[in-house]
């Protein structure tokens, strides 16, 4: 047996795991994202229609503090990566991408970067926003 035919073996299954890996990751991710989302549609059924936004401000206070628990329960107990995805990216990230957002912004005040912060919490507020403005100028002038 010569050295390539003892190689190729434990790098196809090196590739075989690494591919299952990313699988598994997506799956968690989608998962959490589902389970999220529906939990998301629910508050605002739960909360219903007055006029003002009041589920997607509930929603994204209460996204904002499971993601500082989940964060800090991360860091403190050691949590492994499935977990990360699942709940934080999956869960959390369907409920609310706000929640990660205010995480970023948090961690570049922690990290001695207060400006930077700044500069992303009014670049991400100002930027979304005129997004979605752009978006519905688009369709509205495409559409007509």
């Amino acid at each position: 047996m010569d050295l390539r035919d003892r190689l190729i073996p434990p790098l196809q299954l090196a590739a075989a795991n690494a591919y299952a890996a990313g699988v598994n990751a997506f799956l968690l991710v989608g998962l959490g994202g589902a389970l999220g989302a529906m939990a998301r549609f629910g508050a605002g059924r739960l909360v219903g229609d007055s006029g003002f936004p009041l589920a997607t401000l509930a929603v994204n206070v209460l996204g904002g503090l499971l993601m500082g628990l989940l964060a800090g329960w991360l860091v403190a107990r050691g949590g492994n990566e499935q977990m990360r995805l699942f709940l934080g990216v999956g869960v959390l990230g369907g409920f609310t991408t706000f929640s990660a957002f205010s995480l970023e912004t948090i961690l570049l005040v922690v990290r001695g970067n207060p400006g930077q912060a700044a500069i992303y919490v009014i670049a991400s507020v100002v930027a979304s926003v005129g997004a979605v403005a752009v978006g519905l100028w688009l369709t509205r002038d495409l559409l007509a």
